[in-house]
Formats: structure tokens, sequence, C-alpha cells
């Protein structure tokens, strides 16, 4: 199920707001969140001084390095061996996503897909650091990519997905 028209690379969506209530998940999804010129600019600073760095972790009955780059920001008190402390500008898109949802957060994880063959492959954010029943924000900079989901045990609930243009605030 696709819930939008096919999309262009770095556009930035229309800016409409809207909430899916489905089976099991509440979605925000805010497009333009962070206007074109701002998230250009994020887009290049986060690139070029983030500390990026490929990962190892279990896949079945082996290690597979992942097939994207990332680096972990967060409080220094949660910190774990790998998180960074907050930069300025992580600090100021985090207040901008705190303001916009009432929620507050201790942690980003920055993800950096190089290539159409980078990826995130099924799974639920399980992640102990994050807790329980967690809330998600994700905020895109770069080529629009799809984020697609599926129901964990409801087959009858269809996969979908979204496309997450340049600025644009997803909260799960």
């Amino acid at each position: 199920m696709l819930l939008f028209n096919e999309n262009d690379l770095f556009t930035t969506g229309c800016g409409s707001k809207k909430n899916f209530d489905l089976p099991g998940l509440e979605l925000m999804l805010h497009e333009s969140f962070i206007p074109k010129g701002e998230a250009d600019y994020y887009y290049q600073h986060l690139l070029h001084t983030t500390p990026w760095h490929e990962y190892q972790m279990p896949m079945y009955d082996k290690i597979v390095t992942a097939p994207r780059m990332v680096a972990w920001y967060g409080e220094q008190e949660d910190a774990g061996e790998n998180t960074l402390p907050w930069t300025p500008e992580l600090l100021a898109l985090r207040q901008r996503v705190e303001n916009e949802t009432g929620l507050q957060f201790n942690a980003v994880l920055l993800n950096l897909y190089r290539s159409g063959n980078d990826s995130v492959a099924w799974h639920s954010d399980k992640e102990h650091r994050i807790g329980t029943n967690p809330n998600i924000a994700s905020v895109t900079f770069g080529q629009t990519r799809p984020f697609k989901f599926r129901h964990k045990t409801d087959k009858q609930v269809g996969q979908v997905e979204i496309p997450l243009h340049h600025g644009t605030l997803l909260l799960i």
C-alpha cells in the first residue's frame, strides 16, 4: 500500500501534517518540518562533520556489518561506549522536535544511507536504551526514502510505505 504519489529526489513534500491511526501504531507525518534551505544546511553539515562508522550486529547465527553508517548521540550520563555528546546543531533540532511533539528525547541515532544498497531490514525498535514502548521521532535529510512497515502479527494489515522527503518529521 503506497500512501502517497511517486516523488522526486530532495523534494520537501507539500508541507502538510497527517496523522495515521493504524492497528497498534500511531504515526504523525509533518512534511517540510524543516524548510528546504535549513534542511540543505543540516544535510551538508551532518554529512561532513559527523564521525560516521560502520557497526557489527547479530543477524540469525552470525555477526554482519550493518548496511549503513551510523552515529549515536545522547545524554552523557546514559551514554554507552559509542555515544557522542550532543552538538549545537543536534540540540537545536531536538528542541524543534520537542516543541512540535510535546515529548522529550534523550538520544538520537543518525543513519547515513550512502547509496541505494544501504538500508534497514525489517525490525522492531527493541533497543534497551529507549525503553519498552518508545516514541521515535525521525527527521529526514537528503534524498527521499521510503519508510516501509508492516504489522508484526496481523497479516491482514497490508504493508505500508510512506515517502520521507527532505526535511520531513515522522513521529512513531
